[in-house]
């Protein structure tokens, strides 16, 4: 495979820092590789295969001579440089949530739509991370009979809000294990011994922008237009890997069989589903790795066209580095 000139946007990051270790183990096809951060960040330097890189500043002339850019940066950084990136020629495979509903801009999870990788023009966007665990697992029932409705709760871990978020936890736990009280940065409540049932903003009708999220994306990325999502998105007090229970409808009845068949096939998927001996998917199993584990699964007992599944994925991971990795990855092929 021949090798190209990488970029990192925002490589100082939790995100960042997970794309460059992804990049080793995968052995991507680097000629170059440059590390973009802020000025603040400039000069220090990252390792990456036993070679120390110096950060170079974020500016518009950064970007010349890279063919592809991984953006590990917040909207507002990836739409200020978006342009000067396509200008130089690279793709940008951005991992905000800056263009994802864009209808110019592919929205691409590899196990499930890679053709429309075809389409970019210049920017192709990598997904929520719960939208990407979601439709890892869910994409084989999509497949055999389009997926009509969803009922979704999330568990989300603190590392879903960035490395302070675990910092934040363990702080917690320190400080209450003394008997002392510790005031919340990261989160606007204490997240030790506690959950939040509140990711993002309200955007509609009560549901936060994390929420809407999974219709929204999921519905691009199936490729189905009328999918309807109702979710509740919860941080847990969980270092990483975030959990979903999804309850789906499809067009026609699956049976749980056939579910079980579909997904201990499906790319990106291990089924791990035996309630009589205790095993299932959970966040501690399915961390630094990029596989989505699947199982309790269930028939619902409200329709009979649903089904009941629980899952877990490492959020950092497939659902952020290695998916864009992924999508890197296609671009060369």
């Amino acid at each position: 495979m021949q090798k190209v000139n990488v970029g990192i946007l925002g490589a100082t990051g939790a995100v960042g820092q997970e794309m460059l270790k992804v990049l080793q183990e995968r052995n991507f096809p680097i000629a170059e590789l440059r590390l973009l951060a802020s000025q603040r960040s400039a000069g220090n330097t990252m390792k990456y295969q036993g070679q120390d890189i110096t950060i170079t500043e974020a500016k518009d002339s950064a970007f010349e001579g890279l063919d592809i850019v991984l953006g590990a940066a917040e909207n507002d950084i990836a739409e200020r440089f978006a342009p000067a990136i396509v200008k130089a020629k690279a793709t940008f495979v951005d991992n905000s949530s800056a263009f994802r509903l864009d209808p110019k801009v592919p929205l691409v999870v590899p196990e499930i739509n890679p053709e429309d990788v075809k389409t970019h023009q210049g920017i192709i966007s990598n997904p929520n991370c719960t939208t990407i665990v979601t439709t890892v697992a869910i994409n084989a029932l999509a497949k055999e009979s389009p997926i009509e409705t969803m009922v979704v709760s999330s568990y989300q871990a603190t590392s879903g809000a960035g490395a302070a978020g675990p910092k934040e936890l363990m702080a917690e736990v320190e400080a209450l294990s003394r008997g002392e009280h510790y005031e919340p940065k990261v989160f606007q409540y204490q997240i030790a011994y506690n959950v939040i049932p509140q990711i993002g903003g309200e955007q509609y009708l009560g549901y936060t922008s994390e929420e809407m999220k999974l219709q929204n994306e999921g519905r691009k990325i199936l490729h189905l237009p009328e999918l309807l999502v109702s979710c509740t998105c919860v941080r847990v007090p969980v270092v990483r890997s975030h959990s979903v229970s999804v309850l789906l409808h499809t067009k026609e009845k699956i049976t749980v069989e056939r579910a079980r068949e579909l997904i201990a096939k499906a790319p990106g998927c291990k089924l791990v589903d035996d309630l009589k001996n205790r095993r299932y998917p959970m966040p501690l199993d399915t961390s630094d790795q990029d596989i989505i584990f699947v199982g309790r699964i269930r028939e619902d007992l409200t329709c009979p066209r649903g089904l009941n599944l629980w899952c877990c994925g490492d959020q950092v991971r497939k659902g952020a580095a290695t998916n864009a990795i992924q999508i890197a990855e296609l671009l060369l092929r």
